[in-house]
């Protein structure tokens, strides 16, 4: 399975700021997944969601061809 195979009808969010970095978590709460990323306070909230979605789904897909 690919990860844009990977259908998440609703993803949550943390973001924690510690100086010039910002850690965003992406959870899905259906399986209670969760990924967490490191990205630079110069990007847009979006471009993290982004990237954090992205992982997210890529874990996802990993775990679920495993399951095979």
């Amino acid at each position: 399975m690919k990860y844009k195979d990977v259908f998440l009808p609703e993803i949550l969010f943390e973001f924690r700021k510690d100086g010039n970095a910002v850690r965003v978590s992406a959870i899905d709460p259906i399986t209670g997944t969760e990924v967490t990323t490191v990205a630079s306070t110069k990007h847009t909230r979006r471009e993290m969601k982004a990237v954090a979605g992205r992982k997210l789904r890529y874990v996802l897909a990993k775990n679920a061809s495993r399951a095979y």
